[in-house]
């Protein structure tokens, strides 16, 4: 498929330069998921058009290859078999060629689809087509941060991207009020959204304020040294234990002498760059020894919508909150299939606000709910602070 700008597809160009480093890996991170099968969200991609779209709108559609439908359904109970999970990071074949054509063949069918659709049959699909894309977009980041926990591994350091990372512009540190009251918390239904970020509905807060930036390297480090990983009094029970099952440290990708690793390879951190690779309780630790606390989800989305909202809500840093993943007040999920694309999921995750660096642009927006366990280190995830007033 092609981006709604008309380039080709960057989760294919994405796939192959991972590809040219890639060879059979697994990794504890989520359950040996991560490793040939993540050349593959390519694969998956492909499959979620087929049988989301081309199946059920195309008339007459065949699948380019029936075994594929077992191989990159991830998570779909609704949709067959699937190949056991925790063993996708074993898998050497289909290779990256045959994922390729592949993928030339859906694009192939979904351009004649919607090129020979009349009024109603387009509109009908195109719901589907456009969730394809989001979807997609999606994987676009999950391929990058699933490349770099792997790179990250390689004593070599290996980049993925060539030269140094891009300068951030920094932010001026300070607090953002918000009166409180009764707000709006959800997608109000000006362009696409996912079930997961409706209904809308009303929330009373109290006031708060949220930090104005980003927490930064240089800030974190400042914790690092006063002993942070060291004071079982700053950590929730669960990320005490942690910490010292897993030895950390510091967050996911830092290394000695002040050097972080990141999709340019290693690189001096910038202090005053945002801290990335953290785990929500680490988030929790940090806020708990600066004095202040993190952000409910609905006080990050209120924050967002002032007229002068907080500086960098959008584009380096998906943000923890203290929102446990829950549905809304009178949530249903989509009907068919796709009802498993979120509700199942609601328990035992976190909610992130905001987006990333790794973010395909226009896919971030004040309404989106990310979500990932409490432990998970391996994404763009940092941290804005909130307090009481």
């Amino acid at each position: 498929m092609r981006n709604h700008d008309g380039h080709p597809s960057g989760i294919a160009a994405a796939a192959r330069q991972a590809a040219s480093g890639f060879a059979l890996r697994a990794l504890p991170r989520r359950k040996t998921y991560t490793t040939s099968w993540d050349i593959n969200h390519l694969a998956h991609t492909s499959w979620f058009f087929e049988a989301l779209v081309l199946g059920p709108h195309a008339p007459g559609y065949r699948p380019h290859d029936e075994r594929f439908a077992r191989l990159f359904n991830s998570y779909y109970e609704s949709l067959g078999p699937r190949h056991p999970r925790p063993q996708r990071g074993m898998l050497t074949r289909p290779s990256l060629a045959e994922v390729l054509n592949y993928r030339a063949a859906v694009d192939a069918a979904m351009l004649d689809l919607i090129g020979a659709a009349d009024a109603d049959s387009l509109a009908a699909a195109a719901p589907w087509v456009e969730l394809g894309l989001q979807h997609e977009q999606q994987h676009q980041e999950l391929l990058l941060t699933d490349a770099l926990a792997l790179l990250a591994l390689n004593p070599l350091a290996p980049a993925l991207r060539a030269g140094a990372p891009p300068a951030i512009a920094a932010a001026e540190a300070g607090w953002v009020a918000h009166p409180g009251g009764e707000v709006m918390i959800g997608h109000d239904g000006n362009g696409f959204a996912f079930d997961n970020e409706t209904p809308r509905h009303r929330v009373t807060l109290q006031p708060f304020e949220t930090g104005h930036r980003l927490v930064t390297n240089a800030e974190y480090q400042a914790f690092v040294d006063d002993g942070g990983y060291r004071r079982p009094s700053l950590w929730l029970s669960d990320g005490w234990a942690m910490v010292q099952a897993q030895g950390w440290t510091g967050p996911a990708y830092w290394r000695d002498g002040g050097i972080a690793f990141g999709l340019h390879g290693e690189a001096p951190r910038d202090p005053s760059a945002p801290v990335l690779h953290l785990s929500f309780y680490e988030a929790a630790a940090y806020a708990e020894w600066a004095g202040a606390r993190l952000p409910t989800e609905f006080e990050w989305e209120a924050a967002a919508a002032l007229s002068a909202p907080p500086a960098q809500c959008f584009g380096l840093a998906w943000q923890w909150t203290r929102s446990s993943y829950d549905p809304y007040p009178r949530f249903r999920p989509w009907a068919g299939a796709v009802g498993e694309y979120n509700g199942k999921f609601m328990v035992g995750q976190i909610v992130l606000r905001g987006s990333s660096l790794a973010t395909p642009p226009g896919h971030a927006r004040r309404s989106y709910r990310n979500f990932f366990p409490p432990a998970a280190r391996w994404q763009f995830s940092g941290l804005r602070l909130a307090r009481d007033v």
